[in-house]
């Protein structure tokens, strides 16, 4: 099972408080989080520059890569498979119109693209929106 403590280990980061309650959140939500969303799960427990410090950090490390969104606030998503300074975020991401929760869908494979000779791809994110499957039931 995943564990703060674990992802922390093997990045050969120090585990604080702030630091776990930060991996924390992204394990209990299962869903991608901005910073606002962070600062109101830990509004007792951690401040404004302290959470920004925290997610610059865990992006460095490969702990959280960036999710698209297109309302203008970044969100972040625990990484399952980057490393130092290379993300491998190149999968689809699901935002739910209804609950506004953001998801990455790593199971489904990227489309083929071919773009022109000449051109080169720096980054490349894909996001699906529509209803996710808890809303549907509902």
């Amino acid at each position: 099972m995943v564990s703060a403590e674990n992802i922390l280990g093997e990045k050969k980061l120090r585990i604080t408080q702030s630091r776990k309650a930060v991996i924390d959140s992204f394990i209990a939500n299962r869903h991608a989080l901005s910073q606002p969303d962070l600062e109101k799960l830990l509004e007792n427990s951690c401040d404004r520059v302290t959470i920004y410090r925290i997610l610059d950090s865990f992006l460095q490390h490969g702990i959280l890569h960036k999710v698209p969104d297109l309302e203008g606030t970044q969100k972040y998503a625990l990484c399952d498979s980057c490393s130092d300074h290379h993300h491998h975020d190149e999968h689809l991401h699901f935002k739910c119109t209804v609950c506004g929760h953001t998801e990455c869908l790593d199971e489904i494979p990227m489309p083929q693209i071919n773009l022109p000779e000449g051109y080169q791809v720096d980054e490349w994110n894909m996001l699906l929106q529509g209803i996710c499957g808890d809303c549907e039931k509902s």
